[in-house]
């Protein structure tokens, strides 16, 4: 069968990774399922097309390990009944490319000019189906599927089976070229993802500098994460105004004056053993105070993914930015990023491209077939990327995880933090400090703090002692300097000549 022997026979050991698992996953559908109840869905695009190999093969392959090789020629096209929504918005090159597609090779077509919710319901009145292959992959918006999913609650029931779910752009070209098998020709005109005609443009990182109206084939596009840059987007024209921006203030004074919260997770056993002290925290939290942010949680947890899962769900619901440390590697105990994932409720899927700067700096020292380490949570993961980090930072939604094992790495990571507008570490008004220290009791100084923290609720009132024989030391900090002075004024007067200041005010 021309398929498997291509695949098999080249050089890619990830390609035929991916090849073996889907063509498994395809022989599975066909010994679970009659063959006349299942269905292919067919769009003409990339991905269907690939799918549409990879059912050809596992069909073979299916009916050979069964012992049937009587019609094996006769069977390498598989009939399988195949579905295809035809929308009037359709490019014509999709529609002439699916009808030749399936007169090539030999499918049952049944074309549907209904939604595709509505088609399914018709046609599974008329035609048991238990099964349908679809071309889903990770990088398609909304998936949260596995390979063998049950339909969605309201639609007709049914099993999506999704051969190719775990497959990048990458993957799909490299399996395109390797077979030499036909697709849309869209593909190499610069398109890397085809909607309708009215939101699909060629992709403009693929545009060729030699010529105005050129561009290059879809497979050279290097960064498979901007495989949808040519759909276009509906835009709202009306301008709104920033709810910051009031009483006067312009929109940066308002950004800036915005409190901002972060909490930060310790992640290791051994801090909690106290075999090693967690000195990161604490220098981060300098760090988030510098540029106005307030710290309001510090944990350390077990390495454990449910110890993780549990403080981040915590975590990121009640404050803007959460940081991660430790738990990041290929361990037994690097939990960090499972935790992650499983506090969002999503699955660990192949990165692409961070297997590319890990294979850079590892090259194939792993085991398996791929790099576990390159497994990130799927559908929120963003590559934090900066000309001095080896490695970007991983980045789920308000989730960063930092890879510093100590303070020195941590300035680094820091400073491309701040370098990086996609961190969304946002530089507020920075906060201002004084520090007064005196000899005096706590029992005499609380009544005045007390009250104190009452006339100045925007200014925070800490207290601290570095011994307890040596004085004790009132922290005032906030975000205008005019109170915390005020603040500083109504203490010292309270206890004429008591107070000392041991700092500048920041």
């Amino acid at each position: 069968m021309e398929i498997d022997e291509a695949v098999r026979g080249c050089s890619d050991r990830r390609m035929r990774t991916k090849y073996g698992n889907a063509v498994y996953v395809v022989q599975r559908a066909f010994a679970l399922y009659p063959f006349e109840e299942i269905a292919f869905s067919f769009n003409g695009g990339k991905d269907s097309t690939v799918l549409l190999h990879l059912i050809r093969a596992g069909y073979y392959l299916y009916k050979k390990d069964s012992g049937d090789v009587a019609q094996m020629d006769a069977i390498k096209n598989c009939p399988l009944r195949t579905i295809y929504f035809e929308s009037p918005c359709a490019f014509p090159e999709i529609n002439s490319f699916t009808y030749e597609t399936v007169s090539t090779y030999g499918l049952p077509l049944e074309t549907i000019h209904s939604d595709f919710k509505s088609g399914l319901e018709g046609l599974l009145k008329e035609k048991p189906t238990k099964a349908i292959f679809i071309g889903t992959r990770i990088g398609d918006p909304n998936v949260g599927q596995e390979q063998f999913s049950p339909s969605s609650p309201g639609w007709p029931p049914f099993m999506r089976v999704n051969p190719i779910l775990d497959w990048s752009y990458r993957d799909v070209w490299s399996f395109l070229l390797t077979c030499k098998v036909k697709y849309c020709s869209l593909y190499d005109q610069g398109y890397t993802s085809i909607g309708s005609i009215h939101d699909t443009v060629p992709n403009a990182l693929l545009s060729d500098s030699s010529t105005e109206k050129s561009f290059r084939p879809a497979y050279m596009l290097t960064d498979g994460r901007l495989e949808r840059a040519g759909r276009t987007k509906k835009t709202n024209h009306k301008i709104e105004m920033n709810s910051v921006a009031s009483n006067g203030m312009n929109n940066i004074e308002g950004e800036q004056m915005i409190s901002r919260a972060a909490s930060i997770i310790v992640v290791g056993d051994e801090i909690l053993f106290g075999t090693t002290e967690d000195k990161l925290g604490a220098a981060l939290c300098k760090k988030l105070h510098a540029i106005g942010w307030r710290v309001s949680h510090v944990a350390v947890v077990r390495n454990e993914i449910d110890s993780v899962a549990e403080e981040v769900e915590r975590c990121k619901s009640m404050d803007d930015m959460v940081f991660i440390f430790g738990g990041l590697g290929p361990l037994h105990s690097d939990v960090s990023v499972a935790g992650v994932a499983k506090a969002f409720g999503v699955r660990l899927a192949p990165d692409e491209e961070f297997e590319d700067y890990l294979s850079q700096l590892m090259g194939n020292n792993y085991t398996g077939d791929r790099n576990e380490m390159a497994l990130l949570p799927e559908g929120i993961t963003e590559l934090l990327h900066h000309k001095k980090l080896l490695v970007p930072l991983i980045k789920c939604r308000n989730v960063i995880t930092l890879a510093a094992t100590n303070v020195h790495e941590l300035d680094t990571e820091w400073g491309c933090l701040l370098d990086n507008q996609e961190s969304g570490l946002v530089q507020a008004k920075p906060f201002v400090s004084k520090h007064l220290g005196t000899t005096l009791s706590d029992v005499q100084i609380a009544p005045v703090l007390a009250k104190l923290c009452l006339e100045f609720s925007d200014v925070y009132i800490g207290c601290h002692r570095i011994s307890r024989a040596g004085p004790l030391v009132v922290n005032l900090t906030g975000k205008d300097n005019q109170r915390v002075e005020a603040a500083a004024q109504k203490l010292t007067s309270s206890f004429e000549g008591q107070f000392f200041q041991v700092g500048n005010c920041k």
